[in-house]
């Protein structure tokens, strides 16, 4: 059902709820994973691959940690770290890559707040065709 997931991490506390949700997910749906996070600061938006700096450093040592915490579970996984704007990154890593499932946790700050700043996941739920999964952290 779910061959490919595309996990997507913003490199914060929320993220431990998809993390796990997903970790069991995955072993009983044996899917394999792709964990993408993107870096969005000043030189990641700027300078995109080329990018040298202590976000991009930070960024891809989360990633591998995930990464290396995903395979002691025996769950297939890979990285990507994007750059620029994350709606915008996830949303052409889909178009480009395809999967079957996008899951992302959701920070939950208020109606309100979603409707004036929006928020990453509701732009990419609302631009890709794919299912997403997305959960509240606590």
């Amino acid at each position: 059902m779910y061959d490919k997931i595309l996990v997507t991490l913003d490199g914060t506390a929320t993220d431990r709820a998809i993390i796990e949700h997903i970790k069991e997910l995955a072993k009983l749906t044996h899917s394999r994973l792709v964990l993408i996070h993107v870096a969005d600061g000043w030189a990641a938006r700027t300078y995109g691959a080329d990018a040298v700096a202590p976000e991009i450093t930070e960024d891809t040592a989360y990633l591998k940690r995930v990464r290396e915490e995903m395979e002691a579970a025996g769950i297939p996984v890979e990285t990507e770290l994007a750059y620029g704007e994350p709606a915008a990154q996830i949303v052409k890593w889909v178009e480009e890559n395809g999967c079957d499932l996008v899951a992302m946790s959701t920070h939950g700050h208020g109606f309100l707040a979603d409707v004036f700043f929006g928020t990453t996941a509701v732009r990419v739920q609302h631009r890709i065709s794919v299912p997403v999964l997305m959960l509240r952290a606590r």
